[in-house]
């Protein structure tokens, strides 16, 4: 494997970053935090911290702000989420720094995020007039009761939010939460806080109000709990595991939650696969974002008439994969961006190894490329006793399977307590999906990883299982963050609610009334 090095670490601008990006969080500056970059283990700043009075100031804030935005029009929200799609475009470079100095991937990956947050605050600065639209409902009875649904915004809307897609899982997930008329209070990863921090700053130069949008500084354990406790709603992406503890908290305060939380997500390569495509889109499904990505592949099943020439092809297209340190474009992988995964990707790697497999490509550190590269691994005969198995890894590595019949794959895939995403490789469509419809999870991607299906804003996207609660995108990205109301008019009011009919009558006419709707097919 080649791997690719730089000694470009630093962003140009990265004084100017810290400098103007800090201002807009909420903290106390007594407290900080040594904030270093996964490309070299260097310095980034002194992060200030927030503590509970922090939290406290910055829901205070949003609550100031809450009825005055929600007083707004919709097309008056939209046109601020509207310009910070442009302004995105226009400073691209800044944040494609700014995500590889504090998250370590590739370039390319970090344009996966901003292509993902213009595609979404496009998605609903067009769609969110409608969508948030009073509708008429039917009434009791036809004519007699004029039914509307009205859609009010929660409140305040907290929001927990990962380090692998810091500017997605930060911005995206709020824009459709501002434009329904709340505020929000973000806690962004420790690891990534200048990301939506820059994110926030952008949002603010599009015209977004003081106190709308607040962000609070500090460990999840320590922040994520004060959150809960005070927000109207939560939006949580993160580990099965944290995403308990919210619901249970969440639940507790009676309040709704959404979140998206792990998976073990296969990749399903047919006997009719097209061999280059199957090699392609199984290395960016297992590799993308240095495996460190929710969606991502980390199980490959082939039947076994392509398993053999899959096996080859795929061990020389990994090896070829460039990893890098470097801030700017040329790589395919980056680095791991903390230690931990680093750690959890070396021990599922030695206990499946342990228990009969064995590494086809790299399984190994690259110091020379950085402190948290890692080489992006294949492993074969891996068993069900491995932990790699079935328990989310969430760094380069993926494991290849073989399948005979239909039965066995479904099986297979579904035989995990994860449900977010799949995918299948196929020439023929019907069959693949005739399989997806199979499939426990939550989106299915044909002749694609997981792009295809996260990208497509208009569907909602989501996990089954474990892998979580509720949906982003589509319309359900939009009206979780709103309560309905049902506003009924009566009709003839003059008239008594059984139009002066004792009760026996009223039963007999509402009876025959059931039966005559019914007949006309009416709901």
């Amino acid at each position: 494997m080649p791997p690719v090095t730089s000694t470009l670490k630093r962003p140009a601008q990265a004084d100017h970053f810290v400098e103007w990006l800090v201002p807009f969080a909420t903290t106390n500056p007594q407290r900080t935090h040594a904030h270093r970059s996964p490309l070299d283990g260097e310095l980034i700043t002194q992060l200030p911290l927030s503590d509970a009075h922090s939290v406290e100031q910055a829901f205070a804030k949003a609550r100031a702000a809450q009825p005055g935005w929600a007083a707004r029009s919709v097309s008056e929200r939209t046109h601020i989420i509207a310009r910070f799609h442009d302004l995105v475009l226009d400073r691209q470079a800044e944040i494609l720094d700014l995500i590889q100095w504090e998250n370590g991937k590739s370039r390319g990956n970090a344009m996966d995020e901003v292509l993902d947050v213009c595609l979404t605050s496009r998605y609903y600065a067009a769609t969110s007039a409608k969508l948030l639209r009073p509708k008429r409902r039917r009434g009791a009875f036809p004519v007699v009761t004029k039914t509307l649904e009205v859609r009010h915004p929660h409140g305040v809307v907290g929001f927990i939010s990962p380090w692998n897609y810091p500017f997605t899982l930060a911005i995206s997930d709020f824009l459709p939460a501002l434009i329904a008329g709340n505020t929000v209070v973000l806690r962004p990863d420790l690891q990534t806080t200048l990301t939506a921090l820059w994110g926030a700053a952008l949002l603010h130069k599009a015209g977004l109000p003081e106190g709308v949008l607040n962000v609070v500084v500090g460990e999840g354990a320590d922040l994520g709990p004060l959150i809960v406790e005070q927000a109207d709603y939560v939006m949580f992406t993160g580990s099965t595991r944290v995403g308990r503890i919210v619901a249970t908290q969440a639940a507790t305060r009676l309040i709704g939650s959404s979140m998206e939380l792990g998976g073990k997500n296969s990749l399903i390569i047919a006997p009719d696969a097209d061999l280059a495509t199957a090699v392609e889109v199984a290395a960016r499904g297992a590799f993308a974002n240095s495996g460190q990505l929710c969606i991502g592949t980390e199980r490959i099943v082939v039947h076994s008439s392509m398993y053999d020439r899959f096996v080859d092809a795929f061990a020389t297209a990994v090896a070829a994969l460039k990893v890098s340190s470097s801030i700017g474009w040329g790589s395919d992988v980056g680095t791991l961006t903390h230690a931990r995964q680093l750690e959890t990707t070396e021990r599922h790697i030695a206990d499946a190894v342990a228990k009969g497999a064995r590494v086809l490509v790299g399984g190994h550190r690259l110091p020379e490329v950085g402190p948290q590269a890692f080489a992006p691994t294949v492993l074969l005969d891996v068993t069900e006793a491995a932990e790699v198995c079935s328990t989310e890894t969430f760094g380069p590595v993926c494991s290849v399977y073989r399948y005979e019949t239909d039965d066995e794959l479904v099986a297979f895939v579904n035989n995990t307590d994860y449900g977010l995403s799949a995918g299948i490789v196929s020439r023929n469509i019907a069959w693949a999906q005739s399989i997806a419809r199979r499939l426990k999870v939550g989106t299915v991607n044909i002749n694609e990883a997981f792009g295809s299906a996260y990208a497509s804003i208009d569907a909602p996207m989501g996990g089954m299982g474990q892998s979580g609660v509720g949906r982003r995108h589509g319309s359900d990205g939009l009206l979780k963050y709103t309560e309905p109301q049902t506003i009924a008019q009566q009709r003839w009011m003059k008239l008594t609610p059984q139009w002066g009919m004792n009760d026996e009558s009223w039963a007999s006419f509402t009876s025959r009334a059931m039966r005559l709707l019914k007949s006309l097919g009416l709901k």
